[in-house]
Order: C-alpha cells, then structure tokens, then sequence
C-alpha cells in the first residue's frame, strides 16, 4: 500500500463544502466534550448519540461533575446505548483526571491511552480534534476508507493489515487543520464512503480510489472471516410486583449489564414460584406468563421468558444490597439493561389499560 498524492487536501477541501460542522460535540471543542462523545460514538450511529449526548452534558457538564456522580446516575443517562462497560470505564476514567491530573486531559497520547476504556485511536480523536495535534485515528470510517481507498485484500482486523493501515493513517495525516482533517475523515466515512451504499460520484477520491476502479467498492473493506452461528441461551425474568413496587436486583459491577438494576432471573428449567418463594423469600399469590422475546448480544441471543408474579404482602429479602423494591416510576428511571427497561414499560402500559 503505496502512499499516493494531495490526499489531506482534497478531503478537506470536501469537508470545507460539505463536512458536518453543527453537531453538539464539535461546538465548544474542550477534550472533555469531544471525549464523551467519542466513547457515545462507538458502536452507535449519530442520530442515536445526539439526544444522549445532550442529556448527558446537561447533568455533568464537566470532568468533575462527571467523577463525583454516582455510577447509578451515569449508569441511567446510558440506558439504552448498550455496551455499558463504556459508561463504567468513562466514569473510572473521570475520577483518575480528578484525582491525578486536577481535572485536566494529559497532555501525550500515551498518558491519555493510560486512562480506563481509551485506546490509541480515541485518545488521538480527543487530541486532534480538542487541541489540534496531529495524530492519526483509526476508528471504523477511516479504516473503511482507506481500506476502499487502496483495494485492501485482506480483512483489517488482522494484525499485519492493521499495522499498514496505521502506517497509511499518519502518512495522510497533515501537520496543520489537523482537527479539521480528523473530523472530515470521520465524515467521509460516515455520509459518503458508506458501508452498503457509497456515494462514489460525490467523494474527493474517487480520480484514484482502487476500489472504485474495480468497479465493485464494496467489497472493500474485507469482510471477517465467517464464525459458527451465535448460540442461543434462554433466561426466564421475574417481575415481581407489589402493588405500584417492583422488584430489583443490582447486577454485579462486571459482566453482561454489570452494575445496572436489573430483574431477577432464574434458570429456564426452573420452577418460578419456588425460586422465588425459597431465593427471595416473597409470597407468590399469582403468576401471569408475558410475551417472550429475544435479544441479542454481539456474541450470543438471549431469549428472554418473562413472567409477573404478584406477591401477597412486603416481603423480606435477603441479600438487600443486591435486591431492592422501587415504586416503578422510580425503577424507570434508573439505569436498565434496554430490554428489561422495554418490557417493563410495556408491562406498565398494560397494566394501565386493564
């Protein structure tokens, strides 16, 4: 992969006509601002982002705001954008620029790299785009279009093709704008060079873009190898009511959800009233069997077999950090794992039309 000719500025005399400039994070461009969005941003389209965003910096506008939240807080401002070991690792992360730094974003890619959940690539985003230093980023978009760029033959996640790309990457990286140029290659990525759809006759490198010539882009970048089929698991969730309560259970700080309240589960094969009676100490009057649905992890579907039992009176549970009764307005408002937030909102708006 040979470097080739006015790269930098072809893309971002495009990003001067056409690049995206309005969104919330690219206004007031500090490196807490562009480092919230940049971990929002992973894995998650923009449209998806923006309304999180805004809450998010209406509740902790700043680092410090941020580190002195409890995770319950940031936890629930994330409900919804999935992978939260994002949310946990931003809010380790804060209390580090607090506690070791005063508040203030090292000042090397490499001290930033040493804070929890940032990798070389955001650490770079967050430099360049806050601080204007140039260094290179390799996030999705701008390995797509290199990889479409330069006809890539073999898939990026491999080691020895990443490492070229890389190699590309701070090649193309100028010494001025260079904030500019971070944000226009995201962009491309984003608006232009798409995954299914690229709009080849509008981009800036279509004259020389071996990918384009081949006349069939996207197959560029390779796909990963095929794996076997995700396996299939199977949970059933209790919501368990008294009255307007609802009972929850804190998920452990690692793991799936970890650290959100979520519902009680039991195994598929187990019996539901005596696990609760025995695990949970309730008194079950009456079980009504809901909709089961499936959701899906990056890794594996769950299907999810849930169940309203009504209990009797306020029972006693042990275990009463782990295990706490919420008025359901109150539970809504916590941090969910997404499909228990759903089907306790539908199991409410059911409840209210009854």
């Amino acid at each position: 992969m040979i470097p080739k000719q006015n790269f930098a500025p072809r893309v971002l005399d495009w990003f001067d006509q056409h690049g995206r400039k309005h969104l919330p994070w690219q206004q007031n461009k500090t490196p807490y601002r562009v480092w919230i969005s940049e971990i929002m941003l992973q894995q998650t389209q923009v449209t998806t982002v923006i309304p999180y965003y805004e809450r998010f910096m209406q509740s902790f506008p700043d680092v410090f705001a941020l580190a002195n939240a409890p995770q319950d807080d940031v936890l629930s401002h994330w409900s919804g954008l999935g992978y939260y070991a994002r949310a946990r690792n931003m809010h380790k992360a804060a209390q580090k620029l607090v506690d070791d730094w005063q508040g203030e974003f090292p000042l090397s890619q490499e001290g930033v790299c040493e804070l929890p959940g940032i990798g070389r690539s955001t650490a770079a985003a967050i430099l360049s785009i806050s601080r204007n230093e140039s260094l290179a980023i390799l996030d999705g978009n701008v390995k797509r279009v290199l990889a479409r760029y330069h006809a890539v033959p073999t898939w990026p996640g491999e080691r020895k093709t990443e490492a070229a790309m890389w190699e590309l990457a701070e090649t193309y990286m100028p010494q001025e704008r260079c904030g500019d140029y971070t944000q226009a290659m995201m962009d491309l990525g984003a608006t232009l060079c798409t995954r299914s759809k690229p709009r080849c006759g509008e981009c800036p490198l279509q004259a020389d873009c071996e990918g384009f010539a081949t006349g069939t882009p996207t197959e560029f970048p390779k796909s990963k190898p095929k794996q076997a089929a995700k396996p299939v698991k199977a949970t059933q969730m209790l919501v368990l009511r008294e009255g307007n309560r609802v009972l929850l259970e804190k998920r452990p700080a690692t793991g799936i959800w970890g650290g959100l309240w979520s519902l009680p589960e039991v195994a598929q094969e187990e019996d539901i009233v005596q696990a609760a009676e025995q695990r949970l100490g309730v008194n079950v009057n009456h079980v009504i069997s809901l909709s089961p649905f499936r959701h899906t992890f990056s890794h594996y579907h769950l299907d999810i077999l849930p169940s309203e039992l009504a209990v009797v009176s306020t029972p006693v549970v042990a275990e009463q950090t782990k295990y706490q009764w919420f008025e359901m307005e109150k539970a809504l408002a916590l941090g969910l794992p997404a499909p228990v937030r759903t089907l306790l909102e539908t199991h409410e708006e059911r409840r209210q039309l009854i």
